[in-house]
């Protein structure tokens, strides 16, 4: 009898086999693999958000999309591109103002923020820009987030009730590559910490967390977008070798990068080896809003103070409502961007399950406080009920 290998409990570095890696990276992306994709290049798929954009108002097409979106992340490239995910690119142009004021201000007091794999001043980084942009203009977040493509492709690979964060990313002419790394969770780790997780967990953390980043400018690849490495996410022991120099003297051989125009967006599961490219151009000042989501059943990398921005949000929410500003797909993307969709952690003590397993979360209330047209006054004063009961 023959004794089956049996895989191994946990993953070391120097375990890592480059020559099986090498052979995930040697697949193609199949036309018919990606119906929707307008087109293919350096094997990621683009799809065109033009035509797609409508068909997300309409829940069979985009479930039908979201699970041709889950398989390319799971299976495929680990990457796609979404063409003009922002139809109307103002909103960018007003974001981006309120960010650039946001980092003089920071630069005033702290100095600016740091970077994960890049050497601090090497750019103007904006933690939280979630919740920075809500507390400095509610309408143009509300503008921002009320993006049916964005809440798609979240939805796509973590299900719903996602938790939305985001970090302002500035490069200027100059700034230089990161090095190749992972995501988090497991990728924000050390090599020791990491190893010390069992190998089913690193099989884990990829499907808790969605990398995104939206372009506030064209991204021609002098300006340095994304170095990616196609379907280098299957590499089931890619936590532990990414820090070996023979995974990345492999990823600075073998990457691609996708110029990007101004309003696409770029999604990609965290497992994918990528780094972000030198910014070589002459005077590209490269802005990227880089959304990290968080599935319900995973922690966030950022703490966001979601009962402020629900607050702030809300009479925006008013505003639009029953109006052509926003179609219900958008306001519902705005909400799930905002908003705590998960019941738990809660006191079950004082806030027990109400008409169901689960007791009624921020994103619920929400939909139901617009639809029965509670004034701003008694939601903030039910949003006070709520942070009681729960303990928080």
């Amino acid at each position: 009898m023959t004794n089956t290998p049996q895989p191994p409990a946990y993953y070391a570095p120097e375990a890592c086999q480059i020559s099986e890696f090498e052979a995930l990276l040697s697949q193609t992306t199949k036309p018919a693999a990606v119906p929707r994709a307008a087109a293919i290049e350096h094997e990621i798929p683009i799809y065109d958000m033009r035509d797609l954009r409508a068909g997300l108002e309409e829940d069979h097409t985009r479930l039908s999309l979201m699970g041709e979106w889950a398989q390319v992340l799971r299976d495929g490239a680990g990457v796609l591109v979404l063409k003009q995910a922002y139809a109307d690119t103002s909103v960018l142009d007003a974001a981006t103002d309120v960010y650039l004021r946001i980092i003089a201000e920071e630069k005033q007091g702290t100095g600016g923020g740091g970077d994960h794999f890049a050497a601090s001043g090497a750019n103007d980084r904006v933690w939280n820009a979630l919740q920075k942009l809500c507390e400095a203009a509610p309408d143009v977040f509300l503008r921002y987030f009320a993006n049916s493509a964005i809440a798609a492709v979240s939805e796509a690979w973590l299900g719903p009730n996602y938790q939305m964060t985001a970090q302002v990313n500035l490069v200027h002419p100059g700034g230089a590559a990161q090095q190749a790394h992972r995501d988090y969770h497991l990728g924000f780790q050390t090599a020791e910490v990491s190893a010390r997780y069992p190998a089913h967990v690193h099989d884990i953390s990829p499907i808790l967390t969605l990398q995104g980043a939206v372009a506030h400018c064209d991204m021609p690849v002098e300006s340095g977008p994304t170095k990616l490495l196609p379907f280098s996410q299957a590499y089931r022991p890619g936590y532990a070798a990414w820090r070996c120099e023979d995974f990345r003297a492999l990823f600075e051989e073998r990457y691609v990068q996708m110029p990007l125009e101004k309003g696409d967006a770029v999604f990609f599961n965290p497992a994918l080896f990528h780094a972000a490219g030198a910014n070589r151009s002459e005077g590209i000042h490269r802005f990227a809003n880089l959304l990290q989501v968080s599935s319900a059943f995973g922690r966030a990398m950022e703490t966001v103070d979601r009962d402020k921005m629900c607050r702030l949000l809300y009479p925006a929410l008013e505003r639009v409502l029953g109006t052509d500003l926003c179609s219900p797909a958008e306001i519902a993307a705005a909400i799930a961007a905002t908003a705590e969709g998960y019941s738990f952690p809660t006191n079950l003590d004082r806030d027990p399950p109400v008409n169901g397993l689960a007791p009624e979360t921020q994103a619920v209330y929400m939909v139901r406080a617009l639809k029965d047209g509670i004034s701003a006054e008694d939601f903030n004063a039910h949003l006070d009920h709520m942070a009681a009961v729960r303990g928080a």
